[in-house]
């Protein structure tokens, strides 16, 4: 892991943004849905969670801070929310556990041309800035997540001819959207990446081509696509892409290490870092790391989602060993 002495991330010690739930946020998120408590209590209760794991990221010394993802009901969910064209469908993909259960999922996909309303993730930052002592991270899903979840059915053909056209949108409102929280002042700002870490699995690689798509297109695809999206950004603004093979209750997405990737991915893409897993059977070794030169690399050893469970004085510890 390289760490800079300027201030700026990465740091010695950071996490990936999103926490376990508390109990009083998904019980908000359920009577919100269900009209029982109205938009201001909503938030109300988000806001006063958000201030809760502020408050726990600080107290174990971490120089970044994340609201949790807490306003959201998964990481791409505002994507969906707040971008007009999008509806909701099923994923050609399942989360699986180590028993061989499978778990459907949800995807976007483009029914009308893409169009930024309102922002993504302004109102995140500028909260998070209010509550946080330490430096505000915010989170937003890499472009490929608009695609990949269903590469052989993302969009409707009366809204996109083809994958380019698509591409040109989604990278277009992530330009609008980073140039909107960079003049509010948010300098790190983390792509979570998963379709390229799901490009890592070689049964998931072998669904992708049975599917008639090329698995190694779609790498350049999603390389270029982040790129697109950071283009023109201020150059005292950080970017890191976190990589992940997913995780929802117990149930993951894929497996595999980095090495069918690595070279293109780590030496192609355009960011400060890399926030990775590592050196577990899921993730691989670390023998992919040969190919990240001059550029930051944070390694997973300590999972948020763990670590909003355990105790300040077991994370004190962990952070100092880090």
């Amino acid at each position: 892991m390289t760490a800079q002495s300027s201030g700026r991330p990465p740091f010695r010690a950071d996490h990936v943004g999103s926490l376990l739930r508390p109990a009083a946020l998904r019980q908000a998120f359920r009577d919100h849905a269900a009209g029982k408590i109205d938009d201001a209590r909503f938030t109300e209760i988000q806001d006063l969670c958000i201030r809760d794991a502020v408050a726990l990221q600080e107290a174990v010394g971490l120089n970044v801070v994340t609201d949790g993802e807490f306003r959201r009901g998964s990481y791409w969910a505002r994507f969906v929310e707040r971008v007009d064209g999008f509806e909701i469908k099923p994923a050609v993909f399942n989360f699986r556990d180590d028993h061989g259960h499978e778990v459907a999922f949800t995807a976007p996909y483009a029914a009308r041309k893409l169009k930024r309303s309102q922002p993504l993730a302004l109102d995140e930052f500028a909260f998070l800035r209010t509550a946080a002592k330490a430096g505000p991270k915010i989170t937003l899903p890499a472009p490929s997540t608009m695609h990949f979840y269903r590469c052989t059915d993302f969009a409707a053909a009366s809204a996109y001819r083809d994958v380019e056209g698509f591409f040109a949108d989604v990278t277009q409102i992530f330009r609008e959207e980073i140039k909107g929280l960079v003049e509010a002042g948010c300098r790190y700002i983390q792509l979570d990446e998963v379709a390229v870490a799901l490009l890592c699995d070689p049964a998931i690689r072998r669904q992708v081509e049975a599917a008639g798509q090329a698995p190694d297109r779609l790498v350049d695809l999603y390389i270029k696509s982040i790129n697109d999206a950071v283009v023109g950004a201020p150059e005292d603004v950080t970017f890191g892409v976190h990589m992940c093979r997913g995780n929802f209750k117990g149930h993951y997405l894929a497996a595999g290490g980095y090495e069918s990737v690595a070279e293109r991915f780590f030496s192609e893409t355009r960011v400060n870092h890399f926030l990775l897993e590592y050196d577990t059977e899921r993730a691989g070794d670390f023998a992919p790391l040969r190919f990240v030169k001059g550029r930051g690399v944070v390694l997973g050893l300590v999972s948020s989602k763990v670590a909003a469970l355990e105790s300040l004085d077991t994370l004190r510890r962990r952070t100092e060993e880090a």
